[in-house]
Parts: structure tokens; C-alpha cells; sequence
């Protein structure tokens, strides 16, 4: 029983976690201009479900704009240059990501990983260690 206790206790601690993460996300979020807050949903939502979905990489950044500057149209983000940072190295990343009309949820998003991004593009491309 002090087991379960145990686990259901740091359970709750890493849901109590997650919830003030979201928390913060949403109020940052709240505070750029709708365009602005489109991209930042999306690049979260590309580490989220990057880290979900494809566990060889652990991304803790990702930028829709590394060589090609996303295209919004709408509540649409459609991003064929991004990028993204696993355990000190870049990624390609081309995704679109369809948020609700406020942006602040997303309602689809579909990724593609491409290959690594070799070190000696990092500068020009706005990549950084």
C-alpha cells in the first residue's frame, strides 16, 4: 500500500507539473500577436509530439523558420523549412499546423523529419548550440 501511495503521490506531482507548464505556455502565448503566437503553438507542438512520437530524439527546440520563412494563411501554418534540436544537433522539420481561430489550440498538425542539419550551416541558417 505504501507503494502505491508512493507512485500516486509523484504521479500527482508530475501532473500538477504538466499543468503549471500549460499554464505558463498559455499566458506567454496570450501576450504576442496572433501570427506570432500561431508560429511559437506550432514550434511546441512540433517538440511535443516529436518527443512523443519519435523517441530516438529529445527536442527542446524547434523553429519554423531555419531555411525558409513559413508561410501563414489563416489559422494555417505551413512551414517546409524548419528545424529542430536534439541532443545538441539540428534537424530538418517541414510540418503544418491548423490552429483554432484564436490560436491557441491546435486543431491538426502533420511532420515530416528530414535529415541532420550539418554543423557548418548552423550560422547561416540562424541555428545556434
Amino acid at each position: 500500500m505504501r507503494v502505491f501511495g508512493l507512485v500516486f503521490g509523484a504521479a500527482m506531482l508530475v501532473a500538477a507539473q504538466a499543468a503549471a507548464a500549460e499554464n505558463r505556455l498559455e499566458r506567454s502565448l496570450k501576450m504576442l500577436a496572433p501570427d506570432e503566437r500561431l508560429e511559437q503553438l506550432c514550434d511546441f507542438t512540433a517538440m511535443a509530439r516529436i518527443r512523443k512520437e519519435a523517441k530516438q530524439f529529445r527536442p527542446d527546440r524547434a523553429v519554423a523558420n531555419a531555411t525558409a520563412e513559413p508561410r501563414i494563411h489563416g489559422h494555417t501554418i505551413d512551414a517546409k523549412g524548419g528545424a529542430f534540436r536534439s541532443r545538441g544537433k539540428w534537424y530538418a522539420l517541414s510540418f503544418a499546423c491548423t490552429a483554432n481561430p484564436d490560436h491557441m489550440a491546435v486543431l491538426s498538425f502533420h511532420y515530416t523529419i528530414g535529415p541532420e542539419i550539418p554543423e557548418t550551416k548552423w550560422a547561416s541558417d540562424g541555428l545556434w548550440q
